[in-house]
Order: C-alpha cells, then structure tokens, then sequence
C-alpha cells in the first residue's frame, strides 16, 4: 500500500510517512534489517484521536517509498500494556528484531513499565508478526527517587555492552534521562542519572520550564561527541531539544552546549537510527487544528540525518534519498514568480537580504521567509495564516556568512525549512479555498525548485 494521501484532501501529505487513517504520534523504534529501514509510529487505528495506542509499521527499501505492514504492537487484555503500547525503540537482539517499549496498564498513574515483543519470524522481511512477552523487564522507576514521570526507553551500545535510557520527572519538577545496565534485554539493573534538568548547560539550553524529560534518544557523532536528544514536557508536549558533549567513563553525559532541535511549534517526538556511517531522525508532526477536523491526524517528518559541528552546534540535512522524490526538471531555476505546486522541493541561496513568499491570501497576508546572510538569520513570518496558538514570526539564528543557503521541503501541510546545515523549523500550514499558492523570490538570490512526484521503485 503506497503513502498516497486522498484526492480531495489537499492538507494530507502524499510523501511522509503516516497512516491511511486516523490517529499518528511519535515516531517509534527506526530500525534496518536486511535491506530494509523499519519505522514504527504511536496510532489509533480506530479514530483520529490520541486514545488507544498501537504500534503502526511501514519499511522502505531506499527512504523514498514507504509500504505499510499490519499493526505491529496491540494492547494485550489483562496485560502490562493493556492501556497502550507507548513509546520505544527496536534492536537486534541475538538475530531476533526486539522492540522494547513502555507498557500502560489500567491502574497507571503516569508511571509506564518497560515491555518486549519480539519478531515472531526474523526471516520474514516483512517482519509482520511480533510476540509481546507477558511481563515487563522493568516494572517501573527506582525506588527512592520520586519519580512521577517514567516513559519511553531507548537502546544504546557503548564499548561493545547495551545500555538503556528511559525519560523521567521527579516530584520536585526536575526532568531526568536515567541509565540502566540492559546488556541482557531481559535483566535491567538501573545505573545511575545519565542527566537532569539541574546541569547549567542544560538549564541554559532550555530554561526551567519542562518538569520532565520524553523519548531521549542519545547517539554518537561522527566526530566522537554524543548528542542527547529530548522532548521537553511541561505537563504537555512543548518543544524538543539537544545537547552535545562527552559521555564520562561513568556514563554520565557532561555536556558542552544545547538548544533547540528545531524551531517549529510543530515537531516533536523524535526518534534516531544510528547507522555505522550516519545518524538518522524522524519526529512526529501534529495538527495544528482540532482533533477531529479530518478522518486523519499527524504526520512523520521527512527523514534526517543529523551529526555535530565543531562548535557543537547540531548538524542537520534532508536524507539525501529524499532527491528520488524530485521532478524529473525543475518547475523554476532563477528569482522571480512561479506556481507552486502543492509538494515541493525548493532551495533558495541568498548573498544578500532575500525574501521569499510562498502563500498570498485574498485577504493580502503573506506567508513569508526572509534571509539576512549578514545578520545571521532566517525569519519565517506567518502573516494572517491563524492556527491554534498565536505567535511572532520565527527568526532562527546562525553565523553571519557571505551566502545563506534555506531548502524547503513542502507536502501538503506539513512545511520543513532546512537553515543551511544548521537548524530547521517545521510547521503546519493549512491553506484556505482563495488562498494563492504562489513563489516570489526578490533579484539577488539564486533559486531552484522541484516539484515532488511519486518514486519509482529500484
């Protein structure tokens, strides 16, 4: 089953991953086996709504195209996770494709256990079927810590030995990331904080606000730097954020630097694959309406593939599969006017004050970007474009440069702005009946665009 969105849908991306229907949050357990990348995602296959939690499934064989699977994880009646199959990760463990995920049960407080299913057949490459054991291998957070907030474990190697990280909150507010011994998946012992919200690079990075820490997500630059991965939560979804650093001896992370994973309101949840040559992300892309306004909800970013600058800074790019997308010619090569379709790739280099419109309305509200090589920023300005919560434009910061490179990945709703190699702002933008789909570009920049069509297979 291809990806493609209904017709008459124009909101619905054609070209990210999510369900044919109903309800889709985090990005869950990225994983490659035998020539495929598997991408498991939270979903109620029921209805448009956060409730009842799955595990969906799709895989691809070159990033590109996506097929869907049957539903991987179920709540099991009577079981650990009888109130949902929460968030996780996928390993290899022993030749057997293990996911090891957070279990609800009906009595839940907020405080999940960690459970395994395992690939039923390792050699289907389909890996359709899956075996939830019936008890959990961690039953819930340490004692001693007062911990009110115990989710989403991750998987990690370091020095040839598995390690595990599950996101936290303590009683007091403080988020946490804490580390467990997971050598052996079916025997956790805790390790110890790998961090908290307490460290001054992180506190720096991101205030005080959140009071607990989702889906950490840790994995190793190509320069030797670990960068944790987290999504901030203030009693809801807020924002997500990054550190780079060192990982001690001890297993504790001592970071140098941190900021914002991306500067969209639209982004959260994001899930790594660390590959022996790469690193690749996904996060998850809510609506920015209410539930319920179509017969789906929430989409998958386009793939990513992060690492770290010299200065510590994230690293951040389009998966570069992500060009089989593209239109065989460009639909425009240089500044000026043209029709936008409505999923595009667009690069725009600017060597002075640049700005780009993407959308006009009826009304003469303009969805904008503006690129300052010399003052170091890109601004997204969303005009009268209303959604759920107000706010300024977006001015994303980077190093003042002689040209300032912005890439657009559109498809549908779901916008993707790519600042260079250094930051990206994902947003929803719901076009209206009177609404122009229209590029300008001011003289002075150089532009390129494809329009996205459906891969070809091979």
């Amino acid at each position: 089953m291809s990806l493609a969105a209904p017709p008459h849908d124009h909101h619905a991306p054609r070209f990210r991953v999510r369900p044919p229907a109903n309800w889709m949050n985090d990005p869950n357990g990225p994983f490659r086996w035998r020539g495929r990348h598997h991408l498991f995602y939270q979903h109620n296959p029921d209805a448009p709504v956060h409730a009842n939690v799955h595990w969906g499934h799709v895989s691809s064989a070159d990033l590109a195209h996506w097929e869907h699977h049957p539903i991987a994880l179920t709540p099991t009646p009577g079981g650990p996770d009888e109130a949902g199959c929460w968030s996780g990760c996928v390993v290899d463990d022993r030749g057997v494709p293990t996911a090891v995920y957070t279990g609800v049960d009906r009595g839940h407080t907020g405080l999940g256990t960690i459970c395994l299913a395992r690939a039923a057949d390792p050699d289907d490459p389909a890996l359709a079927d899956w075996t939830p054991l019936p008890v959990p291998v961690v039953t819930g957070p340490p004692e001693g810590l007062d911990v009110v907030m115990f989710r989403d474990p991750f998987v990690f190697r370091h020095d040839g030995r598995r390690w595990g990280l599950v996101g936290a909150g303590h009683a007091d507010g403080t988020p946490s990331v804490l580390l467990y011994d997971c050598d052996d998946l079916t025997g956790w012992r805790y390790a110890g904080v790998l961090l908290d919200g307490h460290d001054p690079v992180a506190r720096a990075a991101f205030g005080g606000r959140a009071t607990g820490w989702e889906c950490p997500q840790l994995y190793a630059a190509q320069g030797g730097e670990w960068v944790l991965v987290v999504s901030l939560w203030d009693g809801d979804p807020w924002t997500t954020g990054y550190l780079t650093g060192r990982l001690d001896a001890d297993l504790r992370l001592t970071p140098r630097t941190g900021g914002l994973l991306d500067h969209g309101r639209d982004f959260y949840a994001p899930a790594v694959l660390q590959e022996p040559d790469r690193v690749l992300l996904w996060g998850w892309s809510w609506e920015a309406r209410e539930q319920g306004e179509a017969d789906w909800a929430g989409v998958l970013s386009a793939p990513r593939v992060v690492d770290v600058h010299p200065d510590g800074a994230l690293r951040v790019s389009p998966a570069p599969e992500l060009r089989r997308l593209r239109a065989a010619e460009p639909f425009v090569t240089a500044p000026g006017r043209a029709g936008l379709p409505a999923a595009y790739d667009l690069t725009v280099t600017a060597r002075e004050h640049t700005t780009v419109t993407l959308l006009r309305s009826a009304e003469g509200g303009q969805l904008t970007l503006r690129l300052d090589p010399d003052g170091g920023t890109v601004t997204l300005d969303r005009d009268d474009w209303p959604r759920k919560e107000a706010g300024a434009p977006i001015v994303v910061p980077v190093p003042p440069a002689e040209r300032l490179t912005v890439r657009v990945l559109v498809d549908g709703s779901l916008y993707e702005l790519f600042v260079g190699d250094r930051a990206t702002v994902t947003e929803r933008v719901y076009e209206r009946a009177d609404d122009i789909r229209e590029l300008s570009v001011t003289p002075g920049a150089s532009v390129t665009g494809w329009a996205l069509v459906p891969p070809t297979r091979g």
